[in-house]
């Protein structure tokens, strides 16, 4: 005969089955990526979709650092406004910034634009500079919170050489081939003359120029072209 004490283990035999299912089935749910669509609201220390940004930050309930997102895809949309611990996309540059109170944490939002299609565009100067592209000239200015100096920027795409502060990126394949002092370079009064080795075996650069990858220093002489150096090198393909 089947009794109370004989059923017992089969039921809590059967509870713990239930019990790890269920929470096997939680941490699966935990672990998948959320799924998001145009909006939606996270806690601060939630990862963040690549193209998505935040537009919103505020403190509440709910999440263990005390601090709510409000996100966004930026799919679609060629400019927008964000706060300014939100990531940059790929392409996206700084406009403007200010203060504002919507913000949770750092009281600053920026104003963002997409450069797709773009040759040349004015941006903050913490701005991230898209690849290719360089600084031609940087200003003071009251439309940059935090900074207040923004940055004329230009795209190299399809160029040979140009002139570029001495604070801007080069890109891969240019190098430096000459510098000079410059106003309108705020921050380094140094402007660069840089040039696309693309189609070239050797150039003439200052020695603080990168050297292509796939280039050596044949030879180094004095050289009075290089503000900042009295050293130029000859370089050629290896």
């Amino acid at each position: 005969m089947k009794t109370l004490r004989t059923r017992i283990p089969h039921l809590v035999t059967a509870v713990l089955l239930l019990l790890g299912a269920m929470t096997a089935a939680t941490a699966q749910a935990q672990a998948a990526p959320q799924r998001v669509a145009g909006s939606a609201n996270v806690c601060s220390d939630a990862a963040i979709p690549a193209g998505w940004v935040i537009t919103s930050s505020y403190r509440g309930s709910g999440c263990t650092t005390g601090v709510w997102y409000t996100i966004a895809d930026t799919s679609g949309f060629n400019s927008g406004s964000v706060c300014s611990q939100s990531p940059i996309p790929a392409g996206w540059v700084i406009t403007s910034s200010y203060s504002t109170s919507n913000c949770a944490g750092t009281g600053v939002a920026y104003n963002i634009g997409n450069t797709a299609g773009q040759n040349s565009a004015a941006v903050c100067s913490q701005s991230p500079i898209p690849t290719g592209w360089v600084i031609t000239s940087s200003y003071s200015t009251s439309n940059c919170t935090g900074t207040g100096v923004a940055y004329n920027i230009g795209n190299t795409a399809g160029q040979s050489y140009g002139v570029v502060c001495s604070q801007s990126p080069i890109p891969a394949g240019w190098v430096v081939t000459g510098a000079y002092s410059t106003s309108n370079c705020t921050g380094t009064g140094v402007a660069y003359n840089i040039g696309n080795t693309a189609g070239q075996n050797s150039a003439t650069v200052c020695s603080y120029s990168p050297i292509p990858t796939g280039w050596v220093v044949s030879g180094s002489f004095r050289s009075t072209s290089c503000v900042g150096t009295t050293l130029g090198y000859n370089i050629r393909k290896a």
